[in-house]
């Protein structure tokens, strides 16, 4: 949450010329706004619509930024094999000020706090997930969109992992 995968995505496809495909967007246009579907749905039901949403933007192809917890979902994982898995990286004060304010339903009470938890809970899945990895704490998001991209261009290879460097 709050790494910039909305923004970095969107920049890498118009870079590489492929479509772009926001899950979280996705399921919005389609099911209403996401605190919503918590408050009505829960979590579950949320992560069904999430998993469809990224079975859908994988057969489309291009760019595809999935939410955070997507990936704690195992049919969602399944729908990403294949892919190259970039990890955007942020640091707890890097992403305070991005998150403040934001109606993400699983922040809204905790803020920074429950932002650390979840990212705690999440990492081992993340590492085990990700083909490479940029940090975007304090990088203008053109260079990280630059590495992004060169990493993809040069094969995206799924053996190393990148960290991009201040």
């Amino acid at each position: 949450m709050g790494a910039g995968k909305s923004s970095v995505g969107k920049r890498v496809a118009k870079a590489l010329g492929v479509p772009f495909t926001d899950t979280d967007r996705a399921i919005v246009r389609e099911h209403g706004p996401i605190p919503g579907i918590f408050a009505d749905r829960g979590e579950p039901e949320f992560r069904e619509l999430e998993a469809a949403a990224v079975r859908t933007a994988m057969a489309t192809g291009g760019v595809i930024a999935v939410g955070g917890g997507a990936v704690t979902h195992a049919s969602t994982r399944e729908a990403m094999a294949g892919a190259s898995i970039v990890l955007l990286t942020v640091s707890p004060e890097a992403v305070a000020d991005r998150i403040a304010g934001s109606d993400r339903p699983l922040l809204a009470n905790g803020g920074i706090d429950a932002w650390q938890t979840i990212m705690d809970e999440r990492a081992a899945t993340y590492a085990e997930l990700a083909h490479a990895v940029f940090d975007t704490s304090r990088r203008p998001m053109s260079h990280v969109v630059d590495d992004v991209v060169a990493w993809l261009r040069a094969g995206g290879d799924t053996s190393t992992e990148n960290e991009g460097t201040a």
